[in-house]
């Protein structure tokens, strides 16, 4: 059975949590791969509201098993907080439903104070984190001082593992002038929420491949999307993970050869949360009206995205480098009523015309994009379940969209509702 692998386009925030548990109905497994709780999905499902951030976007279909791999930093308390939540509203979650891997590094109290130390500290270099942790948390994963998941349940594990971390910590802490951490009160922290936690511990990577080979369909959602990729990202201004289809397999500790097709998530426009280059970027009443049309504001942080016209060599870019097989296209019903639209297709840097973003910051800050005008189209998308139902300028949009990003269209969004999606093709289909 053919499995899927689901990850944003373009800056995220592209509307992954819709189509993740649209096509967690045809999966048996959803597995998370990378992130933490700076990743932010909205689910509607019947008039509900679930807002997602650790949990894997299948955690709310009955039936399902939901993963989180150990590509993910995981914060215990987020963690718990977001199954407290979930429970009144009805989500029973158990080790029945969730597994999470059991050597996922863990987010402590000292690396959200790091965080946030540290943008303060950069003043207008700030790189513009959620300062919920999770760049330190990613690199004390690689300094291998990281606490695990599974550290947890061998207290004297985490006494020789606190050493070591905190010998980091204070070193840097001090340095910023704070206070050295109270070890034995983060000690207490760890005792009281390791129960709560445990039960959910489990070798994932026996799981995923006992089901795959039992002919399982897993689902591998990312969080956050290709151009915060810490590799090909506009850098510094990125995540601190990979956030591509590649990572599917290291965090979750499959094989590259699980993947049988991967489905960028791409809105019908562009936005950004945070610092950091947008060459599409509309300061005019046209970014104000699209920011509202598309209620653009972060899940997780509540801030306002910044948006602009779709950027057909952004996602060019990212589908290559991603191994996109095919996009879902989100969001187009924020289009309807613009008497013409604008696509970008490549770049203009010093008077000489590129057709992708260059690599370096500075050159990136200086690119002009060059645009090619659409007609638009007045008739409501909002909703549409057939291509029928879509207005002929909209179907010109979508097709000019797949030409020039050279990708085809697989699914298309058309609400946030679950079932406001047009199938064109299936990405579980063997």
């Amino acid at each position: 059975m053919a499995n899927v692998v689901v990850v944003g386009a373009q800056w995220g925030d592209e509307g992954k949590g819709k189509i993740v548990d649209w096509l967690s109905e045809r999966a048996e497994v959803i597995a998370r791969f990378q992130g933490g709780h700076n990743a932010g999905h909205t689910l509607v499902i019947g008039g509900e509201v679930y807002k997602l951030s650790l949990l894997p976007s299948g955690i709310v279909r009955p039936g399902k098993l939901s993963v989180i791999g150990n590509g993910v930093v995981l914060d215990p308390w987020a963690l718990v907080s977001e199954i407290d939540k979930l429970a009144g509203q009805g989500v029973e979650i158990t080790p029945e439903n969730l597994q999470i891997a059991e050597n996922a590094p863990l987010i402590l109290p000292v690396h959200r104070d790091l965080d946030q130390l540290r943008e303060a500290a950069a003043g207008a270099a700030k790189i513009g984190t959620t300062g919920r942790g999770i760049g330190p948390a990613y690199e004390d994963k690689a300094g291998r001082r990281a606490i695990r998941l599974g550290d947890l349940a061998d207290p004297a594990t985490v006494e020789s593992r606190l050493d070591r971390l905190l010998a980091h910590h204070n070193a840097l802490r001090a340095g910023l002038g704070e206070q050295p951490v109270d070890r034995d009160a983060l000690k207490a922290e760890l005792d009281e929420i390791a129960p709560r936690i445990l039960p959910f511990a489990a070798p994932v990577w026996r799981t995923l491949n006992r089901l795959r080979r039992e002919g399982h369909r897993i689902l591998f959602e990312g969080a956050q999307g290709a151009l915060l990729d810490v590799d090909f990202g506009t850098y510094p201004y990125v995540t601190s993970s990979n956030t591509m289809a590649g990572m599917a397999a290291t965090g979750t500790g499959v094989g590259p050869d699980a993947v049988d097709f991967t489905l960028g998530i791409v809105k019908a426009y562009t936005t950004r949360v945070g610092e950091g280059p947008f060459p599409t970027e509309l300061h005019d009443e046209i970014g104000q009206q699209l920011g509202e049309k598309g209620h653009e504001f972060g899940t997780v942080t509540g801030r306002k995205r910044r948006c602009g016209w779709f950027d057909a060599a952004l996602v060019r870019q990212t589908c290559q480098t991603g191994g996109v097989s095919g996009i879902a296209l989100t969001k187009l019903d924020v289009l309807d009523g613009f008497d013409e639209l604008k696509i970008c297709t490549g770049y203009r840097l010093d008077g000489e015309e590129i057709d992708h973003l260059p690599m370096a910051a500075a050159q990136q800050a200086r690119v002009e994009p060059v645009y090619e005008t659409m007609k638009g189209w007045s008739e409501s998308t909002f909703g549409a379940r057939r291509w029928l139902d879509l207005p002929a300028e909209a179907i010109k949009y979508i097709k000019r969209v797949e030409e020039l990003i050279e990708c085809p269209v697989a699914l298309l969004s058309t609400s946030p509702e679950r079932d406001d999606t047009i199938l064109v093709t299936d990405p579980f289909a063997d």
